[in-house]
């Protein structure tokens, strides 16, 4: 029987803690998915050895288990041992663990699987899991069923960019798989970079009537060029004439979804900040709750001054 190298499968080190495992598995469950690969039959045993692989190395107990048993088989080769007389499921059986099955007819089971089964012979004679033959009377005729452990599928992750105006206003997006699959998602209002969003049932599929996983979006939200986010707060900058700035006035601000007229008291400092209450970004948990606007006044100076101009300018100085 072939010794399957689960780590080599999934292209990780030995020593690979459960993080590492994960993450190599849903990059190679989602470039090797059956449907990213369709009618591609490499692919779909290179995601079967994939699945198995993660099945043991993402489980602490049979990845204890499949090391202490490789340990023994390469023991076992080095000291010259033939590997068809090598007795897996006799070593096995000590750390045999139960599992659950179901029983499906061979139709429903070539379905699942295809023709070549859900667990490699490795697999079964390790763990007892894939598929086993039994028979059962059926109005006196022997009929063979199958027994099926369930298992569920990964999880993927993906990162989405959205600009901060979608991130406002939330939106709607269409994935597009390598082989044209369309997925539509809705990314809610007041997402942050960092936000994950959950699309159930699109991410890995299941074996044995397992359930797909999910599709986990990390959003990263773009920076905009006239807003500074700042949790749920957003930042800005406005000008003011000088005038304004001394004699007090009102100026039009702009925010993200409305403009606002912002009054500027008399002898009003450059770089002054005023705060306006609920005109920054919905928050996530409570979207009909916004945080703050802080908006920055900065003075701009007159250019081009006539002589006249000048000449008062010269008279208020000499005054002040």
């Amino acid at each position: 029987m072939e010794y399957k190298d689960y780590y080599s499968i999934l292209g990780v080190d030995r020593k690979a803690d459960a993080k590492e495992i994960k993450k190599a598995y849903r990059k190679l469950a989602r470039k090797y998915h059956p449907d990213v690969n369709p009618a591609n039959s490499d692919a779909a045993a290179k995601f079967q050895d994939i699945n198995e692989a993660n099945e043991v190395l993402s489980d602490p107990e049979k990845r204890k288990q499949y090391d202490r048993l490789g340990s023994q088989w390469q023991q076992y080769r080095q000291s010259g041992g033939k590997p068809e007389d090598f007795n897996w499921r006799e070593r096995a059986a000590a750390g045999q663990q139960n599992y659950s099955y179901r029983t499906v007819n061979p139709e429903e089971f070539e379905e699942l699987f295809g023709a070549g089964g859900g667990f490699s012979d490795f697999f079964t004679n390790l763990f007892g899991g894939g598929a086993r033959q039994q028979s059962r009377g059926d109005t006196g005729d022997q009929k063979s069923y199958q027994q099926v452990r369930v298992q569920h599928g990964g999880d993927f992750e993906h990162t989405l960019k959205v600009s901060l105006y979608e991130a406002y206003h939330g939106t709607k997006r269409v994935l597009e798989w390598e082989n044209g699959r369309k997925i539509d998602v809705k990314i809610p209002r007041g997402v942050k970079t960092g936000s994950r969003v959950r699309v159930k049932g699109q991410g890995g599929a299941g074996t044995g009537g397992g359930r797909s996983g999910n599709l986990y979006l990390t959003i990263e939200v773009m920076p905009d060029k006239r807003f500074l986010r700042d949790n749920d707060d957003l930042k800005t900058i406005a000008s003011a004439d000088l005038f304004t700035m001394m004699l007090g006035g009102k100026i039009k601000v702009s925010g993200i979804d409305r403009t606002v007229n912002l009054p500027i008291p008399p002898e009003t400092s450059n770089g002054r900040v005023f705060r306006l209450r609920g005109l920054g970004m919905p928050k996530i948990k409570h979207p009909d709750q916004r945080g703050d606007l802080y908006v920055t006044v900065e003075t701009v100076l007159p250019q081009k001054l006539t002589d006249k101009e000048k000449q008062l300018l010269e008279q208020w100085r000499s005054m002040r």
